[in-house]
């Protein structure tokens, strides 16, 4: 997923996105109790691959009740995995739902709900799992954790605030920077954001990139007492399953990619296929919009509901949408841009309160709007009922997103690339392509990875299952396509419908064929649609 440092949608799990003196606590290897499934280390398989990493691998969790019939651990993993000896660590919250049936149990199912920057301890804390089908939670314990500077992490990426970002007279943020003033604007804006984060993180900026999650994901699984990894991403969780089949492929048992993201794109084809898929899904509201919202739609037609998006663009563009409440959040363009694409993650639970919000803002009232973009729930509903991509009980998530973002890609270090793909991002997408390029910008200034885009190498992995959503707006369908055909003998499983990911959204096929390949390694055929 591509940074969005201004903007509060979360990826799923990109779910979703919300923008710690930091101590690193020493390895403890602890006694796992009776009945929570560890073995002795020698029995577990791996071979550390590196001098220095077996104090890593021999550990065990130290279980105890978190609530709900959860449980949970901490697991502590090497900072620098090229030092591994050298004393410092991530200490990470694990937790999960042990199965109920425990002479079913196949062995633990490990899951990331995406981001970069979703905390999976607070995921599973959140439904205790019951996004996974009986099925399967009768036969695996459900794991989730805190990746690497993300929630509870210790360290944990922090930025501190922002110094000036380009004047806060300079009036609203245009969509498309086409002056000299407005580009010098952005960039300022992007050097803060990333000055502040370094100013907040320390050293660690550097260490939390997804190669690195991957690596402690095979400590996890060594400390879960799994010879195999089962694992289920959701967006960036596609990621994070790429980068360890590419490092452990003999080491999968099954690998489920739900909203896969494309390791073979550039930082601007990215942005570029991220607003496409943000183009295409707001085009499918103003299409679908009476099926799901019904009466309630800003628009009797698909075209009169285009008509009020774009007149309320341009209204913004010029000066912030009126709102009655003169301590709301302030509803310019990027505002207004940042809630309607949060809106097209989940649209059975947003695109209700997006239409009531829209409709409202032609009347001349934006505060809805703006009880969005401050994450109020414009429907009444409870937080804790909506969709898992709109989540925020992590805390760093916008910090950590930015982190991984822009050190797993690499981006230019001057200006003027950026401002070259402006032109064909507006044409592929509009405003919807060019503000995936200008939040691209803090990436300039931030610490370089070394990960290369490139098309999967993972020789000797067993089938894996990649699910694409044609009408995804964050992972468009395209990249699912393109990771499946990456992966040795992987199976591309398709979902018509609009919204991010599939699994776990409720549609029965697309649950049978991930249940039957999680649990019984079953294949899916070629072109399965659901």
């Amino acid at each position: 997923m591509h940074p969005a440092p201004h903007t509060t949608p979360h990826p799923r799990r990109p779910l979703a996105l919300a923008l710690t003196a930091l101590v690193a606590l020493a390895l403890t290897a602890c006694t796992a109790g009776s009945g929570e499934g560890g073995q002795a280390a020698g029995e577990r398989g791996e071979t550390s691959g590196r001098a220095g990493l077996q104090r890593f691998y021999g550990q065990e969790l130290a279980w105890r009740p978190c609530g709900d019939g959860l449980r949970c651990a901490r697991l502590t993993v090497p900072r620098d995995y090229a030092h591994p000896r050298n004393g410092k660590t991530f200490v990470l919250p694990v937790a999960k739902a042990p199965t109920a049936k425990e002479g079913e149990r196949i062995g633990s199912l490990v899951y990331n709900p995406g981001g970069p920057g979703a905390s999976g301890v607070s995921d599973l804390k959140s439904d205790s799992g019951e996004v996974f089908s009986e099925d399967v939670r009768a036969r695996f314990d459900i794991v989730s954790f805190d990746p690497r500077g993300v929630g509870g992490s210790r360290p944990t990426v922090t930025c501190a605030e922002p110094d000036d970002e380009g004047g806060a007279d300079a009036g609203p943020e245009p969509l498309i920077p086409r002056t000299r003033a407005d580009r010098a604007r952005a960039l300022a804006a992007a050097r803060a954001d990333a000055e502040a984060c370094a100013k907040g993180s320390g050293g660690i900026l550097r260490q939390v990139g997804t190669d690195d999650a991957a690596r402690d994901l095979d400590i996890l699984r060594a400390a879960l007492g799994d010879r195999k990894l089962t694992y289920l991403g959701w967006s960036y969780g596609t990621s994070l399953g790429t980068s360890y089949a590419e490092q452990f492929p003999h080491r999968v048992r099954a690998l489920a990619l739900d909203g896969a993201s494309d390791p073979s794109l550039n930082w601007s084809q990215r942005a570029i296929s991220q607003g496409v898929g943000f183009r295409r899904a707001v085009e499918d509201y103003a299409e679908y919009c009476a099926d799901i919202v019904g009466a309630g739609c800003p628009g009797t037609s698909p075209a009169e509901i285009s008509g009020v998006l774009d007149g309320l663009f341009e209204e913004a563009a010029r000066e912030p949408l009126p709102v009655s409440d003169e301590e709301a959040y302030e509803v310019d363009a990027r505002t207004l841009l940042d809630v309607v694409t949060d809106a097209m993650y989940s649209p059975e639970d947003d695109w209700e309160p997006l239409s009531d919000a829209l409709a409202e803002a032609a009347d001349g009232d934006a505060t809805l709007l703006a009880e969005m973009a401050e994450g109020d729930d414009a429907s009444g509903e409870d937080a804790s009922a909506k969709a898992r991509t709109k989540r925020r009980e992590a805390g760093n998530e916008d910090e950590a997103l930015l982190a991984v973002s822009c050190l797993d890609t690499p981006h230019p270090r001057t200006a003027e690339p950026y401002w070259k793909a402006l032109a064909p991002a507006e044409k592929a997408a509009g405003v919807y392509g060019t503000s995936s390029v200008v939040d691209e910008l803090t990436c300039k200034d931030w610490p370089a990875g070394t990960q290369r885009p490139h098309r999967v190498r993972a020789a000797g992995v067993p089938p894996v299952l990649v699910v694409g959503t044609t009408g995804d707006p964050a992972t468009p369908y395209d990249e699912a396509r393109g990771l499946a055909e990456q992966f040795p003998g992987g199976m591309l499983l398709t979902y018509e419908g609009v919204g991010h990911t599939a699994y776990g959204r409720g549609n029965a096929c697309v649950t049978d064929a991930v249940d039957d390949y999680l649990i019984d390694l079953k294949r899916i055929g070629a072109r399965t649609t659901c």
